[in-house]
């Protein structure tokens, strides 16, 4: 046993045809910069990429991009989203795409404050 701890990890869904729609609203209690995170572009192609853009200029977001995220994300491309929100200060980093792109993201978050190599 790891001893005594809290653990608290909220999460919110939404569900349905209007639910992008909340993104701005739920971006309201995040810091300024964002970091957008996809992978190969199929989200260009389908029309997310332009409804996700929309919400984060409706909530007042600067918006950084960082694209090219592959399945199974290499190391390198780890170190390169670590660089890219520290150098642009984000504050919020945001996965759109498949699962590769979320796991992304956490390594992503979890090592940018951290001293160590990833």
């Amino acid at each position: 046993m790891l001893g005594n701890f809290t653990f608290h990890n909220p999460t919110k869904l939404y569900f349905g045809e209007e639910a992008l729609s909340n993104l701005s609203k739920e971006l309201e209690h995040y810091g300024k910069k964002v970091m957008l995170v996809y992978g190969g572009g199929s989200i260009k192609r389908n029309g997310i990429y332009d409804a996700v853009k929309v919400e984060l200029l409706k909530a007042g977001k600067e918006v950084v991009e960082l694209g090219g995220v592959m399945p199974n994300p290499t190391i390198d491309k780890v170190r390169e989203g670590i660089k890219l929100a520290k150098e642009k200060a984000v504050d919020f980093i945001l996965a759109v795409g498949g699962g590769s792109t979320i796991d992304y993201c956490k390594a992503v978050a979890g090592s940018t404050y951290l001293e160590a190599d990833p």
